[in-house]
């Protein structure tokens, strides 16, 4: 059975930039060639050929450049991609971590279940643990200034407690990733 050979996208725009860097070059030379049969059938060869000279070195230094840039961009790209990596099965588990929390509040308090209870309780925790050890963070909302990047306000309510625009509930916790919002939190709002 033939294997297939399979090419990291990354590697495609090295090459495409590459081509591109390489095709422009052939061209400065070509120019630069044209001109040079140009300055020699004058009476300022000398000089035309050393104009000619330093512009082909600017080009040079400014293909180098871009390629340069091309490549730090491109390393930043997979440096991000690798750290926020783990985004998408974080998110899909917040359900899971909320479903715990709930289960863990509505327990019953006979001593028949509290060793279900403690075993529920541990589960969550180690739950919690792995989360937090990719950068996960509960935000802390309540009695903090509303701020539409981090709360989802669902609602506003009257609070003699509290001045306006300052969240008095938390209805469904919110999380980071790292330094990025996953899930707003969301929150009732004074008014």
């Amino acid at each position: 059975m033939k294997e297939e050979q399979v090419q990291d996208p990354n590697e495609w725009n090295d090459e495409a930039a590459n081509e591109t860097l390489a095709a422009d070059e052939a061209e400065a030379v070509a120019e630069s060639t044209a001109d040079i049969e140009e300055a020699s059938n004058s009476g300022e060869a000398a000089k035309r050929l050393q104009e000619l000279a330093e512009e082909a070195q600017a080009r040079t230094l400014r293909v180098q450049a871009d390629f340069d840039n091309f490549r730090r961009r491109t390393q930043k790209e997979k440096e991000e991609l690798a750290q926020y990596a783990t985004s998408k099965l974080v998110t899909e588990l917040l359900p899971v971590l909320d479903n715990f929390e709930r289960a863990l509040v509505t327990a019953p308090g006979g001593t028949e279940s509290e060793a279900f209870t403690k075993g529920i309780n541990m589960i969550f925790r180690q739950l919690e643990g792995v989360l937090k050890s990719e950068g996960l963070t509960a935000m802390e909302t309540v009695g903090q200034p509303f701020n539409p990047e981090y709360h989802q306000a669902i609602m506003q309510v009257e609070s003699e407690e509290h001045e306006e625009g300052i969240v008095t509930e938390e209805v469904q916790k919110g999380y980071l990733l790292k330094d990025k919002v996953l899930r707003p939190a969301m929150v009732k709002v004074s008014m």
